[in-house]
Parts: C-alpha cells; sequence; structure tokens
C-alpha cells in the first residue's frame, strides 16, 4: 500500500493537520508539530493533544502514515558546545511532541560542522544526539533525512547515514527519510529507470531498506550535483515523471510515508492523483 500526502500546515493547532491532509486526498502527511523557525515553543495542550489523536482517527491516519519534520534551526552536529546543548534540548522537545501525540518517527536534517570539525567528528556528534534523546524517549524513532550538501551539511551520501546509523546504539529506533530532490542534488543520479535502480541498489549495500521510515517527493529546479536545495513541482523540474513511477510501482516503498513538499500547495490534491495514477 503506498500512502501519499503533503507537508501540509498546521498553522492555528496541530489537530488541523489531519483535516488539511483529508481535503487534499492524501492519505500520508507531515507537519511541523511546533513553530519550525523559533527554538522555543508553548507545550501543547491536553485539549490541543486530543484533537489531534481524534481528528487522525476520524480521517483515517495511523502513526505510520504521519512524518513529523523537526525545526530547520536544529543541528545535532555543532562544533561548539553551547549550541549543540541548544540543539539538543530543542530535538529532546520535538520528540517528546511526537510522543505526547502517539506519532511513531521524527524526520531531520542531520547536522553541519560548519567548517569548524572534521565530517567525521560531526557525524560521531550527531549520533551521540541521537542516542542521548533515544534515552530520554520511547516509541519515537529518529528518522535521518539525506541532505542536498549545500554549504557544510552532512548526510548528503548514503555513507554518511550508515556511519551515523552505526554509531546510534538502539537500531529499532533509527532510520532515514529519502528526498529525491536532494538526492539528486547531491549527485545521485535517479532520474532514468536505469539510474534508479542503480542508485537504490547502492542504497541496500549502504544503508538497507529495513531502515526507510519514509521518502520526501520532489523534483528539482537545479542540476545533477548541483549541491543546491530547490524543490519544484512534479515533472517541472530536472527529474521529471520517470523516477515518481518507479517508485510507485516498486513494494520497497509500501507502508512508509510518501511526503511531497513541493512549492506550489495549490496543486498538491493533483500531484497525489498524479502519484496514484501512477500505480499499475
Amino acid at each position: 500500500m503506498k500512502y501519499i500526502g503533503a507537508h501540509v500546515s498546521a498553522s492555528g493547532g496541530v489537530e488541523l493537520a489531519p483535516a488539511n491532509a483529508h481535503e487534499i486526498g492524501a492519505t500520508a502527511f507531515a507537519l511541523f508539530t511546533k513553530n519550525q523557525r523559533q527554538w522555543e515553543a508553548r507545550p501543547l495542550t491536553k485539549q490541543s493533544i486530543d484533537a489531534f489523536r481524534n481528528n487522525c482517527e476520524k480521517f483515517g491516519y495511523k502513526p505510520h502514515q504521519i512524518l513529523p519534520h523537526d525545526s530547520y534551526l536544529i543541528n545535532l552536529g555543532h562544533p561548539e558546545p553551547e549550541a549543540l546543548q541548544k540543539s539538543r534540548n530543542a530535538f529532546l522537545d520535538e520528540m517528546q511532541r511526537c510522543e505526547q501525540l502517539g506519532l511513531d518517527r521524527l524526520n531531520f536534517h542531520p547536522g553541519s560542522h560548519l567548517n569548524q570539525t572534521t565530517e567525521e567528528q560531526c557525524l560521531t556528534t550527531i549520533a551521540e544526539s541521537i542516542n542521548l534523546t533515544l534515552d530520554k524517549t520511547s516509541g519515537v524513532i529518529a528518522v535521518i533525512e539525506n541532505t542536498a550538501g549545500q554549504g557544510s551539511n552532512l548526510g548528503f551520501s548514503f555513507y554518511q547515514l550508515k556511519k551515523i546509523i552505526d554509531q546510534v546504539n538502539d537500531k529499532s529506533r533509527v532510520g532515514v527519510c529519502i528526498d529525491t530532490c536532494h538526492a539528486y542534488s547531491a549527485g545521485y543520479d535517479i532520474k532514468t529507470k536505469a539510474g534508479f535502480e542503480k542508485v537504490f541498489a547502492e542504497f541496500v549495500e549502504v544503508v538497507g531498506f529495513e531502515f526507510l521510515k519514509g521518502m520526501h517527493l520532489n523534483d528539482t529546479k537545479k542540476e545533477l550535483g548541483s549541491r543546491v536545495d530547490r524543490h519544484d513541482s512534479l515533472g517541472k523540474g530536472f527529474l521529471g515523471l520517470e523516477l515518481f513511477e518507479c517508485i510507485m510501482n516498486d513494494p520497497r516503498f509500501d507502508g512508509i510515508p510518501l511526503i511531497l513538499e513541493t512549492p506550489d500547495e495549490t496543486i498538491w490534491a493533483e500531484e497525489i492523483q498524479t502519484l496514484k495514477n501512477m500505480i499499475q
């Protein structure tokens, strides 16, 4: 079963996200559980939590169809101790929000070395950050998103994702989310069926599908290997549609949230239908 949706608004309260997803015909959705551009937010109220859970039930969304995303401010590999602690505190808060909402995974960008430390050290720091957070929480999987490799962001190669996973103590609570735009921008040529098969054969070898807990389905405004993160609507960018047809007809992508983060939300319902229509 393919669960297809988009990163919907939770403006006005997280409890509104399930209805926003339902409105566009989504069978999955992503959301921010707090303002993604602020460090701190008011705790979730019991009223909000209950309403979110009830709305998920009402519209038929189970935890494995939902992929919450953490704040963009968080850098779990920060080279400076004070800033690192700030990020770790914020990440713990995000994971505790997921616990409260009954969600079983949290998607996040791994972190950046800011040209102040080595890649290896930064990957180790990210893994330590994950371990510390998992020790203080339960039931929520830390889902590392591959990045485009812009600036000093890490997590742009399968090898880097594996290096983080290898250092996480509880393998049952770590996973990855592959963003198609980021992968292409990082140099993985997934545009054609042949390219898709080659890249995901490498993914099997290095990471493994048992760790795949979600996908971000985005086209890209930038060329292969650009290392620039600019999403485009499906079929409008450099990726085209063949890749998405491959994903839709590959059972290895069943049972996880497949999330659009494409820039034109007015056509999300249309894009979801396009993806559903690709299934043979």
